[in-house]
C-alpha cells in the first residue's frame, strides 16, 4: 500500500452562513420564497416529545426524525419555532401551513 507523504486535507467548513451550535448540532440557514429560515434537523434518537406538524396538522411522535424551523430574523425565538415532518418542510412551497399561528 503506498504511503502518503503529504498531510491529508481536512474538508473546509463554510463559515459564510450563520450557524448556531445546539445540543442537536448546528442550525443552517435556508432561503426560500417564504423567507429566510433557521433550520435544525432533529434525529430520531433525540426526538422525545410529541409535536404537531403545521404542514399536515398530524402528530410528530417521539422517536420520529423531523425538522425544527424558525424565521432567521427572530434568531432562537422559542415562540417562533415549529416542528415539521421532513417531507412537509420540503413541500412547504407547494402547500402552506394548515393552521394559522397567532
Amino acid at each position: 500500500m503506498p504511503r502518503r507523504n503529504r498531510p491529508r486535507r481536512r474538508p473546509t467548513v463554510d463559515t459564510s452562513h450563520r450557524a448556531v451550535g445546539t445540543v442537536f448540532g448546528a442550525s443552517r440557514v435556508e432561503h426560500g420564497p417564504d423567507g429566510e429560515w433557521m433550520v435544525r434537523t432533529v434525529p430520531a434518537a433525540q426526538a422525545t416529545k410529541l409535536y404537531r406538524c403545521p404542514g399536515c396538522d398530524h402528530e410528530i411522535r417521539p422517536g420520529v426524525a423531523h425538522v425544527v424551523a424558525w424565521p432567521s430574523a427572530a434568531l432562537g425565538g422559542v415562540e417562533e419555532r415549529r416542528h415539521w415532518h421532513s417531507g412537509c418542510w420540503n413541500a412547504r412551497t407547494r402547500r402552506g401551513p394548515t393552521r394559522r399561528w397567532s
